[in-house]
């Protein structure tokens, strides 16, 4: 695939960028080069290495659900732009023409 040469302004037009000739020849090279080095990794020997999803381990952290102090409805709504009876109004988003 390293000696195959890579068309850019047609990969630029599938992706609809706009390139001058100096980013063609520029951004052509390094792809190339992208596209050599992946070849010398596709020669490495993977058959004794395990499959996996992420090379570090991943796991949620997670804290106690304590309830602690909070404010007091009536200064929070007191604080808010607008305001229907107990609840915050925002205007409407969903289903406006």
């Amino acid at each position: 695939m390293a000696s195959e040469k890579i068309d850019v302004r047609y990969v630029a037009k599938l992706a609809r960028i706009a390139l001058s000739e100096d980013e063609a020849e520029r951004f052509g090279k390094q792809l190339g080069d992208l596209l050599a080095h992946v070849n010398v990794l596709s020669e490495l020997e993977t058959a004794s290495v395990p499959a996996t999803a992420q090379v570090v381990e991943s796991r949620n952290v997670e804290r106690s659900d304590e309830a602690g102090p909070c404010l007091d409805r009536e200064t929070v709504l007191s604080m808010a732009p607008q305001r229907e009876g107990s609840f915050f109004r925002v205007p409407k988003i969903i289903g406006q023409p």
